[in-house]
């Protein structure tokens, strides 16, 4: 009898400890690793820009937090799905090969199609599809899968734990709710940033961009608003937009690249250069050709 119920109360437990979870993975976990993994990515991003470019610029995917949300969204879903692939390194490469390919695809396609702006563009490698993915990079996914199942993430997970056991339950789910809700605000103020910066440069510049018309007429019914405009520029200035993403971009009717930091005149889209004639320079020189030959 005593056995039953020790076996019972296992069964409880388990039961109790599914509820609240998708695919096995607590909600709270998965908001925290969305957080853990953000901030990471914005780091890698900002050291690699200081290697290869020499400058210290912003590589965050928000307006305000630093926070790189690509990296956290594909290390999500990676985790939640790779758990399937797990049995060995070569699985876990295929795995990680297809499921880092999707969610970078599914980024691109957002920022095309609703912010209208091209968070990268591969067009000019091989094998890459609408210039969305390319081999080169999936590749690149599938070997960070094996390194973060491996590796990383178990490292996480006992940072996770350990940060449990310095806090009460209670207090950690709060940090984690105040810190997400403050991630969604961001997310939503930098959509609509993203979205008055480019009609305002697409007006001031008679930028050819696709659906020209729609975008003018998005610009007079929000610019016409002078207390509305007045915020608009106190918030999201050139300066700020540009300085948050530098290497902001659309296309135009033709399919030619855009680049908007050729058009706040003299404003730099980084906080600081490391180096007086380094590849930065190269960067900035090059998309002002490529500007003058559209």
């Amino acid at each position: 009898m005593e056995q039953e119920k020790v076996v019972n109360k296992g069964e409880i437990k388990k039961k109790e400890n599914k509820k609240g979870t998708i695919f096995g993975f607590s909600i709270w976990r998965i908001l925290a690793y969305f957080i853990i993994y953000s901030f990471i990515g914005y780091v890698i991003e900002t050291l690699y820009g200081m290697a290869t470019k020499g400058v210290w610029e912003s590589r965050q995917s928000f307006l305000y937090g630093p926070f790189c949300g690509i990296y956290g969204l594909g290390a999500v879903v990676m985790i939640i799905f790779l758990q399937y692939f797990n049995q060995n390194n070569n699985r876990l490469f295929i795995g990680g090969f297809i499921i880092g390919s999707i969610v970078e695809y599914i980024v691109s396609w957002y920022g095309e199609i609703v912010l209208h702006v091209k968070w990268w563009d591969y067009s000019n490698m091989p094998l890459n599809i609408n210039g969305r993915i390319c081999v080169f990079f999936s590749i690149f996914w599938g070997l960070l899968a094996i390194y973060l199942m491996s590796y990383v993430n178990p490292k996480i997970d006992k940072l996770i734990d350990f940060i449990k056991s310095k806090i009460s339950q209670k207090g950690l789910k709060i940090l984690t709710a105040l810190v997400t809700i403050f991630l969604f605000l961001d997310c939503v103020i930098t959509g609509y940033a993203i979205e008055m910066f480019l009609v305002r440069k697409v007006h001031e510049y008679n930028l050819p961009v696709a659906q020209k018309e729609e975008v003018e007429k998005r610009y007079e019914e929000v610019y016409q608003d002078e207390g509305l405009t007045q915020l608009i520029y106190h918030f999201f200035g050139d300066e700020k937009m540009i300085k948050t993403f530098p290497n902001l971009k659309t296309q135009d009717a033709e399919g030619n690249m855009i680049y908007f930091d050729c058009y706040v005149g003299d404003i730099k889209p980084y906080y600081y250069k490391f180096e007086s004639n380094g590849r930065g320079d190269l960067v900035k020189v090059l998309k002002h050709e490529d500007r003058e030959g559209e």
